[in-house]
């Protein structure tokens, strides 16, 4: 197969029933909510079997990223191809209109824990709306043991032992996986491993509407991959960059990812030459450059930049506020 004539990516949502959703996500994406049902996910960028992303124009229109990367690894991934042979991460937006269940992920090393294949799930969120009841549970309160949770799993009173704090928009929150967390009254977006290991340890004693049922638990599971070291989650505090000819801003750098939070409306450089980087705009518009072709890019829309795209020019139409994603180097 000839050489893929790669271009900046865009792909479609892929949105997802959630009990603790609402409809909220449609003040950020311009693709319509399906039916009346909560909404609690949109899936923007995801290489996940049950759930493949599909570029949304262009001539690879309809084409998943797994595919993509089948075929033009080296083109896609550049030095990064020779250590994924899966796109790395999953982006979300999320709405948690209602309480997210008290959740944690396992990490890479608790390979006991993760289906044969899979990833552990470090993950972060930035704030992009808050509604009055908006909290944010990240960790524990101090002094937390593993005998004094099991009692309050018992008892109905984990919400006892959850750390938390009322977000503010635009706050950066770090979870890495053993983070005990959840959400209610907030929409963020996430970025994550690639990874769908969720283990429930408290879900408010709710039935589901759609089954009638409750929904299942893991405590067990949870139990065994919870951190109890981990120290209280607070919202990071942003570093800035450059503050000319656009304000960035790094909230995130570590093994998993990095992000930087972009805010101008001066026309200025994305991505990295040789480098796959992800754009995500969360708020205004305008035009990526690239090879005398332009791209529009809006509120709510996803853009890969495969590794032999390199850098671009982007020009706002107005103030734009952008997020720029860098793909871990690996195993």
């Amino acid at each position: 197969m000839k050489p893929a004539p790669l271009y900046p990516l865009r792909f479609e949502p892929i949105y997802q029933y959630r009990l603790w959703g609402g409809r909220r996500l449609s003040n950020f994406l311009s693709a319509p909510l399906p039916g009346h049902r909560p909404v609690g996910e949109a899936w923007v960028l995801s290489d996940r079997d049950d759930f493949p992303s599909l570029v949304a124009e262009g001539p690879l229109a309809g084409r998943t990223i797994a595919d993509l990367l089948s075929h033009y690894p080296k083109q896609l991934l550049g030095d990064l191809a020779e250590r994924w042979s899966r796109f790395p991460l999953l982006l979300k937006f999320l709405d948690a209109s209602e309480m997210l269940s008290v959740q944690v992920h396992p990490s890479d090393q608790q390979t006991d824990y993760l289906p044969p294949g899979e990833r552990g799930k470090t993950e972060a969120w930035v704030v992009l709306e808050t509604g009055p009841k908006a909290r944010i549970f990240g960790g524990l309160t101090p002094g937390t043991t593993a005998a004094g949770m099991r009692q309050a799993v018992a008892n109905g009173a984990v919400a006892n032992l959850l750390a938390s704090f009322p977000p503010n928009l635009g706050d950066g929150v770090y979870l890495p996986a053993g983070t005990v967390h959840s959400m209610r009254d907030v929409v963020v977006f996430e970025v994550q491993e690639n990874s769908d290991v969720t283990f429930r340890l408290y879900d408010w004693d709710r039935v589901d509407s759609v089954t009638g049922k409750p929904r299942a638990l893991q405590v067990e599971e949870a139990m065994a991959v919870i951190d109890f070291n981990r120290g209280v989650v607070c919202p990071v505090t942003p570093v800035v960059v450059e503050a000319t000819p656009v304000l960035r801003e790094r909230l995130f750098h570590g093994e998993h990812f990095g992000l930087w939070r972009l805010v101008g409306d001066a026309p200025f450089m994305v991505g990295k030459a040789r480098t796959p980087r992800v754009l995500v705009c969360i708020d205004g518009e305008g035009q990526l450059d690239h090879k005398g072709a332009s791209y529009h890019l809006k509120k709510g829309e996803v853009m890969l930049l495969p590794a032999i795209v390199g850098a671009c020019f982007f020009r706002p139409s107005s103030v734009v506020k952008m997020l720029e994603i860098a793909l871990p180097k690996g195993p």
